[in-house]
């Protein structure tokens, strides 16, 4: 894991960037999830690009799951590649939070970072552990155990630190869900089938130096999703295959508290200091 590789994005989309992933002692990202092939709904192999349509009924369905997510009032995870990210996002309030860990403190490097968004501020509180996190330039102004105050000016348009309230979906689900090629209902609030993965660059799941690398296999990825009794997405899985040197992984993204969660707290002023210049450097 190298220090530039954050500025792929690590909030969102790089949480699922293998380069973002903790090493191990061999410099190898960690493994996700045992391999996945790639199959249909109905269980059977698929062939990379020839799935079959996807079931109106159903597809439609898990269409209109994502939209109350634009309401901006729930929970989230998001989990892949040895990392997490959990949060809220309460869009009444223009507020937001995300917790996201990458690796372990066994690994090389590992990092936590506790985001909160408050518009018109942003604060972060960052933790670089590993037996490389003294290489990182300026650790000893990161590692403060404070909160830092993010000058707006400076992560504008900037996915790790900044937070879009004209979009509010972390996960980017309903342009996920509308990459589905094959999808069939399973039972009660339970839908499997696959996915175009290549058309899912944008909503910040999954990395595109990945989709790059399934070459075919992306336009015919499997998943599964579950709604709740409302009809509301609750979770979605997908299951990356291997590909070139990434190893098979798990996207895993899950909704709740719909209409329910509330506002982020913003960090007490005693726990709080000005971002430093290393701060910026790190994530730009």
């Amino acid at each position: 894991m190298t220090v530039r590789r954050l500025s792929a994005g690590l909030v969102a989309a790089a949480l699922f960037t293998p380069g973002l992933a903790a090493c191990n002692a061999s410099g190898t990202p960690t493994a996700g999830s045992s391999a996945s092939p790639s199959v249909s709904a109905s269980g059977t192999p698929a062939a990379s690009g020839s799935a079959a349509p996807a079931s109106g009924d159903a597809k439609q369905a898990l269409l209109a799951s994502t939209r109350e997510i634009s309401n901006g009032n729930f929970r989230f995870t998001m989990s892949g590649v040895g990392s997490t990210a959990e949060g809220r996002v309460h869009e009444p309030t223009q507020s937001a939070e995300m917790r996201v860990t990458i690796g372990k403190p066994t690994d090389d490097l590992f990092m936590k970072l506790d985001l909160v968004h408050y518009k018109p501020d942003s604060w972060v509180k960052v933790e670089l552990g590993g037996t490389t996190a003294s290489s990182v330039p300026g650790v000893q102004k990161l590692n403060l155990g404070k909160y830092q105050h993010l000058d707006q000016t400076r992560i504008k348009g900037n996915r790790n630190l900044g937070f879009d309230f004209d979009k509010v979906d972390p996960a980017g689900s309903e342009v996920l869900t509308q990459g589905i090629t094959e999808v069939r209902q399973t039972g009660e609030g339970a839908y499997a089938g696959t996915i175009d993965v290549s058309k899912a660059a944008e909503a910040g799941s999954v990395d595109p130096t990945v989709i790059t690398a399934l070459g075919a296999q992306a336009k015919s990825v499997p998943f599964t999703a579950k709604l709740d009794p409302q009809g509301r997405l609750s979770e979605m899985a997908i299951q990356i295959p291997a590909a070139g040197q990434t190893k098979a992984q798990d996207i895993r993204i899950t909704y709740s508290d719909y209409g329910s969660a509330t506002a982020a707290q913003k960090p007490p002023a005693d726990q709080v200091v000005e971002a430093p210049a290393e701060l910026y450097n790190l994530f730009n």
